[in-house]
């Protein structure tokens, strides 16, 4: 659909930004809706980010979201944040409001639910103990989420224990640190496993996990999506696991700021799949 001088803006900050799937995931849906809107690129050098920010309402734009490696950053040039944004340290989504100011939140987490629940129906995070590994921002999203959603038990596995440990005391309540050594031992009784790391993504080191100590009733849900089933997922969906993968975390994050900016509560839909997985094959 061809955009007017009426159009509304929003875009994605990053550095670097080609590589976001951002532009075709909002493309597609301003398309699907025939919304007089764009959704670009910015390309913002880390020494700017707080100047870029701050003059989005002066360019027209009714907010963006923010990649790495700004979302901790972003939270510190907003005018007001969601308060969870602050246990989870970090924002994606930024929205200008009508008084003027900018108010950032994170959707991480519910993207990382409503993917579970769409695609598990009766999905509950009180079943069992969860198992997260990594502890860095993505790790933070979810095992907040997994908080605020009634789980009662959190493993938190990580490289570096320390900072497993440390995370587990900021976030506090039934959060726990467990070293990577230990992480075999830790899937034992677990209903749900996520792997909140880089580990098995395309150009990227194999997560070496034995999962014999998990439960075939449990989950398993990895948040990489390129490749779209990784060897976690292809390995626990051949014990008899139900398996989720990563893309739809992807694509539920990004509903609350396209509704905030065009109006419109976007559906995921298989087609929207479609397109944002043809575009990770031509990359």
């Amino acid at each position: 659909m061809s955009i007017t001088g009426a159009a509304k803006l929003a875009g994605v900050v990053g550095w670097p930004v080609a590589h976001s799937r951002s532009p075709a995931l909002h493309g597609y849906w301003l398309n699907e809706y025939k919304i007089d809107g764009a959704y670009v690129p910015v390309p913002i050098r880390p020494e700017n980010l707080r100047r870029a920010i701050q003059a989005m309402p002066l360019l027209g734009f009714a907010g963006c979201n923010v990649t790495v490696p700004f979302k901790e950053d972003a939270l510190r040039a907003v005018d007001d944040y969601e308060p969870i944004s602050k246990r989870i340290g970090s924002i994606n989504t930024i929205v200008l409001r009508p008084n003027g100011r900018l108010f950032g939140f994170s959707t991480d987490g519910y993207g990382f639910l409503t993917n579970l629940r769409s695609s598990l129906v009766g999905f509950n995070a009180a079943a069992g103990p969860a198992v997260v590994l990594g502890a860095g921002g993505a790790a933070r999203a979810v095992v907040t989420a997994l908080l605020d959603d009634g789980a009662t038990e959190v493993r938190l596995v990580n490289r570096t224990p320390e900072r497993a440990t440390k995370l587990a005391k900021e976030l506090g309540g039934p959060v726990r640190g467990i070293a990577w050594e230990s992480r075999a031992e830790a899937l034992s009784g677990a209903m749900l496993l996520v792997n909140a790391t880089s580990l098995g993504m395309e150009g990227q080191p194999a997560l070496e996990l034995p999962l014999d100590n998990l439960p075939h009733e449990a989950v398993v849900n990895d948040i990489v999506y390129v490749p779209l089933e990784t060897p976690l997922l292809a390995a626990a969906r051949s014990r008899g696991n139900r398996v989720v993968d990563g893309l739809g975390m992807l694509l539920y994050q990004a509903q609350p700021g396209f509704e905030a900016w065009f109006g419109v509560k976007p559906e995921v839909t298989q087609g929207l799949r479609d397109a944002v997985l043809a575009t990770l094959k031509r990359s």
